[in-house]
């Protein structure tokens, strides 16, 4: 296929529409920094690996008109024309501007094209002999061809080969950390897609018992890595959805697959096999049920029932986990007083009783659902109580006409902790009761209250207390939050208010009030610019950005010019700023 097309296709202005803002900046800052390497033509279109993270591969081609793309970083695996995309096509798009009369159109560089005419031609035995040599150098490619070749031999014990190969992948010396975690998980995930390979081969049975190995030995594997992307738990949730489907297959004894089941769910540190009654439900049949429930009632008859204000030891480890797995059982019974007598073990937080006033709620018993909650509400006053709990008696008020007490309850909530959200959370009831405006009269005089005589906070040990001043933050969100603008601005101007609060006041006024808006805007880049490191500077040049905008459309270029010189004479040792200025022209 000749270039033309790929030439119309990878432009500056094309790729910023098909990646969008985000990524063509970020893909823009990778091609800046030369993190494309090894850039190719291939048979059907652009190759090239880009240094991120990791080293991802990446392709560009023509289909149909369009820009056709993949790469092997976790955003490209999920679709998106990604920044390692971007900046491979800028690569292409700068070095055949490089080249200019001297491109060829029409033929592919040395590379994939050439390469496969040549592998075409060798010989069987240096083709296998190139492979294998290959493989002593490639753990990943070596586990790979041993696993086939397990499989397609007769004979050969393809379970060892398995768990063999997976026990290689997942094996940790050390800990691995965030940078290595993606690398990791994907020699992993090679190892368990083959286990697809078994199941389309008809050999469910062995399916099991290999899923079962593997979830094993990856959550030993788990607790050496950080998993903060959760790849590794992407592939525990794969392996069950592998071992469940080979359980619809086989049909193994459903009494034996119960207590399989319920061991593994109990005994997981990392929610393997997690409320398996639903998901197993039809492989486990009635006999299969009837066996988990025996097992389940045996194990919760131990679990000591929770009082208001106790505490057991044991919340988050094995009484969790039974705990869900009696939830479980009774929705798959459809038994709403069986999951209220669960959750009524455990009554030692609001929350618990929120629940079951949200379960009662749900089956419309308005009246068993108001008594949970007033339970819950009396049996943890003062700092123990729990906003949702005020939220849903509030609203069962308001449903029942009681306006006073839902306005009490959620005015007490607004005087303990004044915020944005409380706020919001006043003004609805409010209207609801028809009377928002005397209450909203009331807080912002509550609000101007607490500025006017901050309150006293413990600063340490002895008694000692410090008076904790207050700026207008909070009155400037508000008048924000009902678009009155200008009463923000006043209030910011009078008591001062948060940075954020600020920058969102410069955005506001920028069509009426530019000036006020650059003023803002370069106290901020003065901030940010006491410190150092490119996150920083990237920040600052986008502000500045903001104020060549905002200064070009009032034609004073001649200003934001001299601001640039002085931004330029101030901070001239940081060269990754002044960098950064010079690729924006500036």
């Amino acid at each position: 296929m000749p270039d033309d097309s790929l030439t119309e296709l990878v432009t500056p202005k094309r790729l910023r529409q098909v990646a969008g803002v985000r990524f063509y900046e970020r893909g823009e800052s990778y091609f800046a920094d030369g993190a494309v390497r090894s850039l190719r033509r291939s048979e059907d279109g652009i190759a090239a690996s880009v240094q991120g993270t990791h080293r991802y591969r990446v392709r560009l081609r023509a289909e149909d008109g369009e820009l056709d793309y993949d790469c092997s970083c976790p955003v490209g695996r999920d679709g998106a024309f990604c920044k390692h995309c971007v900046a491979v096509g800028l690569a292409w798009h700068a070095r055949r501007e490089d080249a200019g009369e001297d491109a060829d159109d029409d033929r592919p560089e040395l590379g994939e094209l050439d390469l496969r005419r040549y592998l075409l031609g060798l010989d069987k035995e240096d083709l296998v002999a190139l492979l294998v040599d290959q493989a002593d150098e490639d753990e990943r490619l070596h586990r790979r061809l041993a696993l086939q070749a397990a499989q397609a031999t007769p004979g050969t014990p393809a379970d060892a080969a398995w768990k063999a190969a997976f026990s290689e992948a997942a094996g940790i010396d050390d800990y691995v950390g965030y940078r290595g975690a993606y690398d990791h998980a994907r020699g992993i995930e090679e190892v368990v897609e083959s286990l697809e390979g078994f199941l389309r081969a008809g050999e469910a049975e062995r399916v099991i018992g290999l899923a079962e190995h593997g979830l094993a030995e990856l959550e030993e594997c788990l607790g050496s890595i950080d998993d903060s992307d959760g790849w590794m738990g992407d592939l525990l949730v794969r392996l069950q959805e592998l071992h469940l489907e080979a359980c619809e297959r086989a049909r193994p004894d459903p009494v034996a697959l119960a207590e399989q089941l319920f061991e593994a769910e109990m005994d997981s540190s990392f929610d393997s096999f997690h409320r398996a009654v639903l998901d197993y439900a039809a492989v486990l049949g009635e006999a299969g049920r009837a066996a988990y429930r025996r097992l389940a009632e045996a194990e919760w008859a131990k679990v000591p029932a929770l009082a208001p204000g106790d505490r057991d030891p044991d919340r988050y480890g094995a009484r969790w986990r039974i705990t869900s797995i009696m939830e479980a059982l009774s929705e798959a019974e459809g038994d709403l007083e069986g999951l209220v007598a669960v959750k009524s073990r455990d009554l030692s937080l609001p929350y618990g009783f929120l629940q079951i006033a949200t379960l009662y709620r749900e089956a419309e018993d308005a009246d068993r659902a108001l008594d949970w909650a007033e339970r819950g509400w009396q049996a943890f006053p003062g700092p123990q109580q729990d906003e949702r709990l005020r939220d849903f008696l509030a609203e069962a008020y308001q449903d029942r006409g009681r306006r006073e007490e839902a306005m009490e309850l959620i005015w007490d909530g607004f005087v303990q902790r004044p915020d944005i959200d409380t706020y919001r959370r006043l003004k609805g009831h409010g209207r609801r009761a028809k009377q928002w405006p005397q209450w909203r009269e009331k807080a912002l005089a509550r609000i101007r209250q607490d500025i006017a005589e901050p309150p006293k906070t413990p600063s340490g040990a002895g008694g000692l207390w410090r008076i904790r001043a207050r700026d207008r933050s909070l009155l400037v969100e508000i008048f924000l939050h009902e678009r009155d603008a200008e009463s923000a601005w006043r209030e910011a101007q009078a008591g001062g208010c948060s940075e954020g609060l600020w920058l969102e006041l410069a955005k506001r006024r920028e069509t009426n009030h530019p000036d006020d808006s650059v003023q803002i805007y370069k106290a901020r880049v003065d901030a940010l610019l006491r410190n150092t490191g490119d996150r920083v500077y990237k920040e600052a040049v986008g502000i500045l950005q903001r104020i060549e905008t905002i200064l070009g459309r009032n034609g004073q270029e001649s200003a934001f010019r001299s601001l640039l010189v002085e931004v330029r004479n101030t901070h001239r040792r940081k060269r990754n700023l002044i960098g950064m200025l010079d690729r924006k022209g500036w």
